[in-house]
């Protein structure tokens, strides 16, 4: 038998757990600015729809979420403001992270 093809069975084999570990911890969704709801504080609610006939999903929101305009972070009040100039909501991206294990939001990003 050849050495190669035992090699790289061992190989294939030990590789296999490695794989049946993975596992999703964070969803990304990218929503329009206009399927938004931001929370009132930093202990709130954010709420979404990833798309239009989708039903809205509400998840909570900590001192530990990350706001980021232009991959700059910013505190919750700005982001609320700068998103409230914002006229043609429907054209703007946003991408929400979702922390699936705690149920929270860790980010909420945008660029303009």
């Amino acid at each position: 038998m050849d050495i190669r093809t035992v090699f790289v069975a061992f190989m294939l084999c030990t590789s296999l757990p490695a794989i049946a570990n993975f596992e999703v911890v964070t969803d990304a969704h990218e929503v329009a600015l206009a399927d938004l709801r931001l929370p009132q504080s930093d202990s709130g609610t954010l709420t979404f729809k990833t798309c239009d006939e989708c039903d809205y999903q509400t998840v909570r929101v900590s001192t530990e979420t990350l706001y980021e305009m232009n991959s700059e972070r910013v505190e919750l009040a700005d982001f609320r403001s700068a998103i409230a100039k914002i006229s043609n909501r429907q054209s703007i991206a946003v991408t929400v992270l979702h922390h699936l294990e705690s149920d929270t939001i860790k980010a909420v990003r945008v660029a303009l």
